[in-house]
């Protein structure tokens, strides 16, 4: 396999710092898409039995987070930490029962996403302070500059699997290719920022699209997309993320895709391959 050519030796990594959020709850009903109100769990603090390789759709959650969320302590910073930490970033506690525990930046979402080994999760505390050793914003690829990188630390990119295809175009291997008309709140965002809900409620087109075993984690391709800036539906342009959250029970939300690449269709080939997970990819310990 070809080693990719990029501007590696020039990006800044930069530690930023921030603390383990805490959940918060309106004590008010959410509707969901078929029409029931629910009260649950998912988003912030630290939560012990999502985690990276598990199912998007095994839980009772609302945008189930995996492991560690992530925040700044102002809203500067937390803007910070969410648009520098990229996907692969190694992540140090640094205060906490906790304290020096390695982990990695899985996704993002209102917060930074980060998995560390069971261990370490039992052990870390909503205020908990953590460190990114943030880098990947900037990140080229040399010999196709066509296809922008956003969110995909070094450390991913040089295992994602990419190479040259024999006509010219970058070859990706992912798990699945998400349709356009699936693609619901995050349109609009800044590509940088958080993530893009896929709305996979209705179990009849998960099934028909072979969708009932994604994970959180995989690799995926979403069809019909310019994910350079601003999120939105392109025809003949392609992006690459990977699945941060678990389900989201409310209209126009889901399960979140976090952008790595994107192109048009005559710079990327996407080929299928199952089994293109952050667990393996990254080899994040259990």
């Amino acid at each position: 396999m070809s080693e990719l050519t990029t501007n590696l030796a020039q990006l800044v990594q930069v530690g930023v710092g921030g603390r383990v959020s805490h959940p918060g709850q309106s004590g008010s009903y959410s509707i969901s898409y078929d029409d029931r109100p629910t009260m649950l769990p998912g988003m912030a603090g630290v939560t012990s039995n999502i985690r990276v390789g598990d199912s998007v759709f095994a839980f009772a959650c609302d945008h189930g987070e995996p492991g560690v969320s992530a925040e700044g302590l102002v809203e500067r910073e937390h803007l910070a930490i969410q648009v520098l930490a990229c996907v692969g970033n190694r992540v140090t506690m640094t205060s906490g029962e906790a304290k020096g525990a390695v982990g990695t930046v899985v996704g993002k979402h209102a917060y930074v996403l980060i998995d560390f080994p069971g261990v370490d999760l039992m052990r870390i505390t909503p205020g908990d302070g953590l460190v990114v050793r943030a880098w990947g914003q900037g990140l080229l690829l040399t010999e196709f500059p066509q296809v922008a990188v956003r969110n995909c630390g070094p450390e991913l990119l040089s295992r994602l699997g990419c190479e040259p295809a024999p006509d010219g175009r970058l070859r990706v291997p992912v798990v699945a290719t998400l349709p356009a008309e699936l693609m619901g709140a995050g349109l609009g965002m800044s590509a940088e920022w958080a993530n893009c809900d896929v709305m996979l409620h209705a179990s009849e087109t998960v099934s028909n699209l072979g969708l009932s075993g994604l994970r959180i984690g995989d690799v995926v391709g979403m069809a019909d997309q310019d994910h350079r800036f601003a999120r939105g539906y392109a025809p003949g342009w392609t992006a690459v993320g990977v699945l941060a959250h678990a389900m989201g029970p409310t209209p126009g939300h889901g399960v979140g895709v976090v952008t790595i690449l994107t192109a048009p269709n005559e710079c990327l080939e996407l080929n299928r391959a199952p089994e293109r997970n952050l667990r393996d990819l990254l080899e994040i310990p259990l």
